[in-house]
């Protein structure tokens, strides 16, 4: 006890933010992996391509709400979209999942709901704008640019086959893979946590008020925010929350959906899987829809 005594008040005020974003942030993460894990061994991409409707527009909108029950987090969501367009799943719905798979998935609806406070307005923001960009690349990619958007030169990426193993070591696979995704999530939480709560603590209030009083600014700097802390779509809703009285809505709107769109984790998977002039155009086109969300919402309300 004595030598938190000898810590400023700062630093426990810090602390304090810190665990208790962490301690509401962790089940859910936890959940995510679980989840991950199973979806790993017991669920295959190819699956889905069974049930791919034959309109263009209508593959579109397949692969933007495909999420729903096909989940991933945004941290192995690139690996199972280039699997998707390698079963000759076209690029405009394999896209479009890859942009709303993170954000309309169960848990992700979940914990977005229990961080701001049990309320659903912040849920059905966050769907709508994610939905928006999904539809946005879709029709990009089936109706004004090249459609072939995979890198020739990436090398094959590796899947297992868990197809001729018995239910248990099926079971046994899965919650390995559940642990290494859980502490690989982990890392990011707590970094991201640490920086979202020293935030409060220690950003000038001078600063925040000039930002917020400035809709793109602030929209623009909660978007950077989000691709430089890189955070879970699992548990980045309790960081955003975090955030509200310092942002208002509308930034932290932009930081809850360009997050699980674009990050870093995302781009350096992206960098080895698609061709550089579509990275571009996924980047540019997500962000000048949120950001034109994001406004808009600042607006309404």
């Amino acid at each position: 006890m004595s030598f938190f005594n000898h810590l400023p008040d700062s630093v426990l005020q810090w602390m304090a933010i810190f665990m208790s974003i962490i301690i509401e942030a962790l089940p859910f993460v936890l959940l995510g992996a679980i989840l991950t894990g199973f979806i790993e061994v017991y669920v295959t991409p190819d699956k889905v391509t069974k049930h791919l409707p034959k309109n263009r527009f209508l593959r579109i909108l397949f692969g933007t709400f495909i999420g729903i029950i096909f989940p991933s987090c945004e941290c192995g969501i690139v690996p199972i979209v280039n699997r998707l367009m390698e079963k000759k799943v076209p690029s405009y719905t394999a896209v479009p999942f890859l942009a709303t798979a993170p954000v309309i998935n169960p848990i992700v609806i979940l914990a977005t709901y229990s961080a701001f406070g049990n309320s659903w307005q912040f849920v059905i923001w966050r769907l709508t704008g994610a939905i928006l960009v999904a539809v946005a690349l879709g029709v990009l990619l089936a109706y004004l640019t090249d459609e072939d958007i995979q890198n020739p030169s990436k090398e094959a990426l590796h899947f297992h086959d868990y197809s001729g193993h018995s239910h248990l070591k099926k079971i046994f696979y899965s919650l390995s893979h559940a642990i290494d995704e859980f502490f690989d999530t982990g890392r990011y939480l707590i970094f991201g946590t640490l920086i979202a709560s020293a935030m409060q603590i220690y950003l000038p209030t001078r600063i925040l008020t000039s930002l917020a009083g400035n809709s793109l600014t602030a929209i623009l700097v909660m978007m950077t925010l989000a691709f430089v802390l890189s955070l879970c779509s699992e548990a980045d809703a309790f960081i955003g929350a975090s955030l509200l009285s310092s942002f208002g809505a509308a930034p932290v709107m932009a930081f809850l959906l360009i997050g699980p769109i674009i990050d870093i984790k995302n781009l350096m998977m992206m960098w080895t899987s698609f061709k550089k002039g579509f990275i571009l155009q996924f980047i540019a086109v997500s962000a000048v829809i949120v950001s034109l969300y994001c406004l808009a919402l600042g607006v309404l309300t």
